[in-house]
């Protein structure tokens, strides 16, 4: 189901996405989600054991990655459609070249 927006919020959300997909981007290519652990012998008898286990799963942070990317594939396509088709009112001049007068 399509909206009508205005291209300068189209530009804003653009940028937005980008922006949340370059950091969900870099938090997928992290080490984030690995599973580490340290065991370290005290005594004989006693080990010190440290464990780090990842809070979300690769899948749940590929899963918004996927969504955001797909919605600026969509705000970008709809921006890049507006830039072949609008037209606009600019004074002669702007696209005449320079020319040398004597």
């Amino acid at each position: 189901m399509g909206i009508k927006i205005k291209l300068a919020e189209a530009l804003l959300r653009r940028k937005e996405l980008d922006g949340k997909v370059k950091i969900l981007s870099a938090i997928k290519a992290s080490a984030l989600f690995e599973v580490k652990c340290v065991r370290k012998q005290i005594t004989d008898n006693i080990d010190d054991i440290t464990a780090s286990v990842p809070k979300l799963t690769v899948s749940q942070v590929t899963a918004e990655y996927d969504f955001y990317s797909r919605q600026l594939r969509l705000v970008d396509a709809a921006i890049q459609q507006a830039n072949w088709t609008t037209e606009l009112d600019v004074d002669g001049s702007v696209m005449a070249d320079y020319a040398i007068t004597q």
